[in-house]
């Protein structure tokens, strides 16, 4: 049976303003993306994801949205979005687009019109309320908020607006007020963006905090978390409250089998729908994909994307615990997928250190399922220490917490080891975000003369899962048991393939089931011992008879 290719490709995520810059602005954009695609075909990845390339007043850096269906200047315009889509099916890349439905630019067309009255028509196309009973206008006291949501970003959740005295619902920034998903004409012009961007060719979206959507009607009050963690990273008073009512609403899985039914409809094409879901519990993380239909096939999510590994431990028991939950609990029919970073995280090499980070790029492309790689991870470019001068994420500076700032892996990729590192005709000094300070040897140029660098092991990694159909296929996953309590070993497919993942700085006694039945495909090492496994080494056998 033919498998659609989101299955059996692997994605890439590129934040635009950091991976080449065409006009030596300092700022990455479009046309050097194109410029750039035949490294991605030779890399050996199947689609890349573009994160907001949209008109925005950058408020969070083009997730504040003024116009879903333009391109801003800093980027190029929609022609440069024509060739990029044409270069890349010419190389037989897809291209998936980050779609922002949550919320738009307080300087959108609809907010400003929104906000300009209470009578205006697009008035509930936000979410506008009065303020808490006893407070505002005629009561002597303050407008009190009507709830105690709390901003991802930074104190309330509501802003009040002095022309209408209401407050509108802000997630996350106040410049980006959210869209309201229970009004029927704001979902249907919503949906007309998905359709805009596949007629000029998006092979699927993901979507950017999907969960967040459609919250408690009755904006109920959260409850307080009585014992805040912070999951893997710091959030600082958000974490203060259990997020029961402002996010996931049961009705989310109505309108995500809408999206699913517009994108599958809407012509031959297969496309593909990715959700941001930040929930760790991983029985809810799979609602996500929907209930299934007459045939027994989900109709939600293709795919709510995985964030678990990012807070599990890094140990052969915590990682093969959470892999085996994925695998009982994805829907029958459904697919799993798994990440190790992106544009809102620590980078990979820095969260795990660089040999582990290895070990991660070998579990993250032998799994079953859809890994996503996050531009520069196959370099192992670290966080930078940007100075506080240069910060730029609103996250990191409003909410209070530095340590959410995400500027430290959002910097320029490295191409060469020239002052701006081929990302740029622009001085170092000008570009958006300060270089790595290794770049003169951690970037493409001089990684692909290194047999040992990074970006070779990635290169084989993805070769080896391109050419050995039980790794990019439906081949089944079974852990092995009595290994040594610091390796995760496992086969794919009818025991075609063998991993076996040493967590542990030291060296381990490991001999494969079958002894000599077992040929090395690849090491994180190089050569590869018959009888153990060297501290943080991931090796990959096949069956000599298969």
């Amino acid at each position: 049976m033919s498998l659609p290719w989101w299955q059996t490709g692997v994605v890439y995520q590129i934040y635009p303003r950091s991976f080449q810059d065409s006009n030596g602005d300092g700022v990455g954009d479009l046309d050097g993306i194109t410029a750039r695609l035949d490294y991605l075909a030779d890399l050996g990845i199947d689609a890349v994801w573009i994160s907001p390339f949209y008109p925005s007043p950058m408020a969070d850096f083009g997730y504040d949205v003024a116009d879903f269906c333009d391109v801003d200047p800093l980027f190029g315009d929609l022609a440069a979005f024509d060739r990029l889509a044409a270069a890349a099916h010419a190389r037989g890349l897809k291209l998936l687009l980050d779609w922002v439905p949550n919320h738009s630019s307080d300087r959108h067309p609809w907010f400003q019109e929104s906000r300009a009255s209470r009578d205006s028509t697009r008035r509930d196309w936000y979410v506008w309320r009065d303020p808490a009973p006893g407070t505002g206008p005629g009561t002597g006291q303050p407008p009190r908020p009507p709830n105690n949501w709390l901003s991802a970003f930074g104190g309330p959740a509501w802003t009040w607006d002095k022309s209408t005295k209401q407050f509108y619902l802000h997630s996350f920034l106040k410049e980006q007020p959210d869209l309201n998903w229970r009004h029927p004409p704001l979902r249907a012009a919503m949906l007309d963006t998905l359709r805009f961007w596949m007629a000029r060719g998006a092979d699927g979206f993901r979507i950017d905090v999907a969960h967040f959507i459609l919250k408690d009607p009755e904006l109920r009050d959260n409850p307080p978390n009585s014992a805040p963690s912070g999951g893997h990273k710091p959030t600082a008073a958000y974490d203060t409250l259990l997020h029961v009512h402002d996010k996931g609403h049961p009705d989310v899985h109505e309108a995500f089998a809408e999206v699913r039914a517009v994108v599958d409809g809407y012509d031959e094409r297969e496309r593909v729908t990715l959700g941001e879901i930040h929930e760790y519990d991983l029985e809810r993380w799979a609602t996500y994909y929907g209930r299934p239909d007459a045939d027994g096939r989900p109709q939600g999510l293709h795919m709510p994307i995985n964030f678990g590994l990012l807070q599990t431990p890094w140990t052969a028991e915590g990682v093969r615990a959470h892999v085996d939950a994925v695998e009982r609990l994805v829907p029958e029919g459904a697919w799993p997928n798994y990440v190790l970073g992106n544009h809102d995280e620590r980078r990979l090499a820095t969260r795990l250190g660089p040999a582990e980070a290895r070990l991660g790029a070998v579990l993250l492309l032998t799994l079953r399922g859809t890994p996503t790689l996050y531009y520069g991870d196959e370099l192992g470019i670290p966080d930078v220490d940007v100075p506080m001068e240069k910060r730029r994420d609103p996250a990191g500076i409003t909410s209070g917490v530095p340590a959410l700032g995400r500027d430290s892996g959002r910097t320029p990729m490295a191409w060469d080891a020239s002052p701006s590192a081929g990302f740029s005709a622009a001085a170092p000094g000008n570009l958006w975000l300060p270089l790595h300070p290794d770049h003169a040897v951690l970037n493409v140029a001089t990684e692909g003369e290194d047999p040992a660098s990074m970006l070779t092991l990635y290169r084989r990694l993805l070769h080896l899962r391109r050419t050995t159909p039980v790794l990019q296929q439906a081949g089944a996953y079974r852990p092995l048991d009595g290994t040594p309590s610091s390796v995760f070993a496992y086969t794919r497919g009818e025991g075609d393939v063998l991993v076996a993942l040493n967590f542990s700085p030291g060296e381990v006694p490991f001999s494969p089931p079958g002894g000599d039945a077992w040929s090395p495909l690849l090491s994180t090492h190089g050569p590869v011992s018959k009888n153990n496994l060297r501290a943080w080494e991931g090796v990959v056998l096949g069956r000599r008879d298969g």
